[in-house]
């Protein structure tokens, strides 16, 4: 409400009170008991700056039609925001099963939600006004009540009815395949699934499954029947239950066609890359627009947006206050409607509090549409290195889990970053872009296709090409493993560095893989905590590409450590991978190996 009232939003807030928080009563929930009195310091004041607060009770429907009214007329003629607080509402059936209304009211209360419910109430209300008499009423409700039945039931009826031709198939072939002899107990599964009243298909499911442990010792041509039939039925389901999580539109990021960099001998500093990148983007798209903490005035804390605001306007790059969650939704509701906002949460800590909408909302939408709405928002943070307990973290593991859905981006300098950007304003998928912290004043060569070329995203980068080991990492990182790929090389190790750049998607056509064939050895390093990103990375090599076959010697990782950064140079140092943790660690990966050739460091 505060974000509203901020930026004078036309919003209609209803807030529906029972005075209970589930079974909580509102004494121990809001401060004064009264959600609306807090909030009357929002009151518009003279200048129309503010909200408007309304009350009307929950039973009292023509109170709340004249209320709504009144309500709706504000928000369109002053472009005010307006709270509806609608009082003394009751619960028929409590917050959920579980948690019943009758263990935690009073039978005094129970009695007053009994003859205050809205329907009991607005129905006398008809009767009072001569609306309608008390016979129409009933014939009415009867009507209503019938209505709804053979709703639900003819909802159930076209639910099963496919599944009844389905479940007739699988039958079938359970009995032909008892009938050649595979299995006689198949022919009991198959009459279980006919006798069972309304199979679904987890009970399809089951029954195939039951049938590919009675028969896991005949043979693979025998078998084979059962198990085309169950690839079919995890394809189907697969489409029906789990697709589109990503985008599968022409317009998804996998599609957008790769454009390499050109790059001239101009020199700058990164900032001044994302920044050039940002120009030409708004430039060539009016639909783009940037805006979150320090972003406008300033332009960002690091100079991304620095005379964007001047050159653009405020409505196309602009501040916002510190609430990221608001940020966010913001962002949400305006890409849905088609725009392409950029949202910046300051650092990479603050990530926290936007995580919330992100996962529930962004990451979710796609899926729970099935494809049929979009939110292709960026949201821009920074984070990875710096010195110091806070905007210091790195913590991509609890991120990539909370946000499968969305794209995360690690890219390891500002050009890499600038590629990503131009990739997902062509794309219709949202994403995550974390640039590195420490990068803003490394010097980049600045490409002369600035706002045209493309990272392609899933596909990692071989940094530096060798045979010893492999040497997986991302973001900040890659600038330590080259420094420490140089030391390596002074004795004889050649690694094989290989920057991710995104962790959503990871490494979609297996070339790390390819990699660990040649080396035989694999080393995943990052700046999260022990069992963090690097181990989703091990997990995607290891397992997904089945690179455990390929394996020499023991996988390794090298992460922070389990707490936040100490302070100072020396607390990063004792805190996070340094050139030395990953000489050492490679180093003694290779002795293992051959310690003739390496005598032990450590």
């Amino acid at each position: 409400m505060n974000a509203a009232c901020v930026m004078q939003v036309p919003m209609l807030m209803s807030l529906w009170d029972d005075g209970y928080g589930i079974s909580v009563p509102a004494k121990y929930q809001t401060a004064k008991e009264n959600i609306a009195a807090l909030m009357r310091g929002f009151q518009s004041n003279e200048e129309g700056q503010g909200l408007e607060l309304l009350t009307a009770r929950g039973w009292n429907y023509p109170e709340l039609c004249k209320v709504y009214k009144q309500a709706a007329d504000i928000c369109r003629e002053k472009h005010t925001p307006v709270l509806v607080h609608v009082t003394e509402v009751t619960q028929p059936q409590g917050h959920s099963t579980s948690g019943s209304h009758e263990r935690y009211k009073s039978k005094e209360r129970l009695e007053w939600e009994t003859e205050y419910d809205g329907i009991a109430q607005m129905r006398q209300w008809m009767i009072e006004q001569n609306i309608a008499d008390e016979t129409t009423l009933a014939a009415l409700e009867e009507q209503a009540l019938e209505s709804v039945k053979q709703a639900q039931k003819q909802a159930w009826i076209d639910y099963l009815q496919p599944l009844k031709s389905d479940v007739s198939g699988l039958i079938a072939l359970l009995q032909q395949l008892a009938a050649n002899g595979l299995s006689p107990e198949l022919a009991n599964i198959a009459q279980s699934l006919s006798d069972a009243k309304d199979p679904i298909r987890r009970d399809m499911g089951i029954a195939i499954h039951k049938a590919l442990r009675l028969t896991v010792n005949a043979s693979a041509d025998a078998r084979k029947p059962l198990l085309d039939y169950l690839h079919a039925f995890n394809a189907i389901n697969g489409e029906r239950y789990s697709s589109h999580v990503y985008s599968q539109s022409d317009a998804s990021v996998l599609n957008v066609p790769e454009v390499p960099a050109q790059y001239t001998d101009e020199i700058v500093d990164g900032y001044q890359v994302v920044r050039a990148c940002f120009d030409a983007n708004l430039e060539r798209d009016p639909r783009v627009f940037a805006f979150g903490e320090d972003v406008g005035k300033i332009g960002d804390v690091n100079q991304g947006f620095s005379g964007m605001q001047e050159k653009y306007g405020e409505l196309r790059v602009t501040d916002k206050g510190i609430r990221e969650w608001s940020i966010i939704g913001e962002g949400i509701g305006a890409a849905m409607r088609g725009l392409r906002p950029i949202a910046e949460i300051q650092y990479l800590d603050y990530l926290l509090y936007a995580l919330e909408p992100m996962s529930d909302d962004i990451a979710t939408m796609q899926y729970r549409t099935k494809g049929g709405q979009k939110t292709p928002i960026i949201i821009r943070t920074r984070g990875h290195r710096l010195e110091g307990i806070w905007h210091s973290g790195s913590p991509m593991g609890m991120i990539i889990h909370a946000v499968r859905g969305m794209h995360v981006c690690v890219p390891r300098n500002m050009t890499q970053a600038a590629g990503m950007y131009n990739t997902l304003l062509r794309a219709d998928e949202p994403a995550l872009v974390v640039e590195c912290l420490n990068g803003y004043r490394i010097k980049e060569k600045l490409p002369a296709n600035i706002g045209e070329f493309t990272v392609p995203f899933g596909k990692p980068d071989v940094l530096r090409y060798g045979e010893d080991i492999t040497l997986v990492t991302y973001g900040s990182c890659c600038r330590i493993a080259q420094e420490a790929c140089d030391l390596l090389a002074e004795h004889g190790i050649r690694v094989e560095l290989i920057d991710v750049q995104t962790l959503l998607p990871f490494d979609i056509n297996h070339s790390i893989v390819e990699s660990l064939k040649s080396t035989n050895r694999i080393v995943f390093l990052d700046e999260d905590v022990p069992g963090g990103a690097t181990s989703y990375m091990m997990q995607q090599v290891l397992e997904e590409q089945g690179g455990y076959q390929f394996l020499d010697s023991k996988p390794v990782t090298i992460t922070a450590n389990e707490h936040r950064p100490a302070y100072g140079s020396d607390g990063d140092y004792f805190s996070k991978p340094s050139v030395d943790t990953v000489f050492s660690t490679i180093y003694q990966v290779m002795h293992e190996s051959n310690p003739a050739k390496w005598p032990s460091l450590l």
